[in-house]
């Protein structure tokens, strides 16, 4: 029986991008912004300024989306 590879597409996001997570931060923001990457992420809410450092495999189930990409302000 021949098994199926199944590629997942990773979210792509870099340093200095504006992510939205699935959760709310309790201030009442959505709005992260990731100041640094690795092994572990860290992301600073825009609404408090509050950071938190997080596994890269939690952050990348929790990402909902890219909001602001450091490369899109960059061509602009």
């Amino acid at each position: 029986m021949m098994r199926e590879m199944v590629q997942v597409e990773r979210k792509s996001f870099q340093l200095g991008d504006i992510v939205q997570m699935k959760k709310q931060h309790p201030c009442g923001s959505n709005e992260m912004e990731i100041i640094r990457m690795g092994m572990d992420i860290r992301i600073k809410c825009v609404g408090c300024k509050h950071s938190v450092l997080i596994p890269r495999a939690k952050f990348e189930k929790n990402m909902k989306k890219v909001l602001r990409s450091v490369e899109e302000d960059t061509q602009s």
